[in-house]
């Protein structure tokens, strides 16, 4: 059976055709999801609501487990560096 297609890439009636859409170009690189935009507003409006840095700086002390896991989340996975020379870490005691 053969089923013309519009431009659009859709059958009659109204369905894309498998592998093809209506926006075959999609959103563009880099734009985010308005919905994760503004969620990841409301999160900063909350943190900031709670303490901001004070309130992280207890969090790391109460809740450390919960803490490093939001480290997780936030820090990029991967970090480029120059590993031609000696390098030297020294961790600090938080502040009291």
């Amino acid at each position: 059976m053969s089923v013309a297609l519009k431009t659009t890439g859709q059958k009659q009636g109204g369905r894309f055709v498998k592998g093809q859409s209506g926006n075959p170009k999609g959103r563009a690189k880099n734009v985010p999801n308005k919905l994760t935009t503004e969620l990841k507003d409301m999160i900063l409006q909350a943190l900031d609501g709670a303490g901001g840095v004070s309130y992280l700086k207890r969090q790391a002390d109460e809740n450390p487990s919960a803490f490093l896991t939001l480290l997780g989340k936030v820090i990029p996975l991967q970090v480029k560096a120059d590993t031609t020379g000696t390098y030297t870490v020294t961790w600090l005691p938080p502040e009291a």
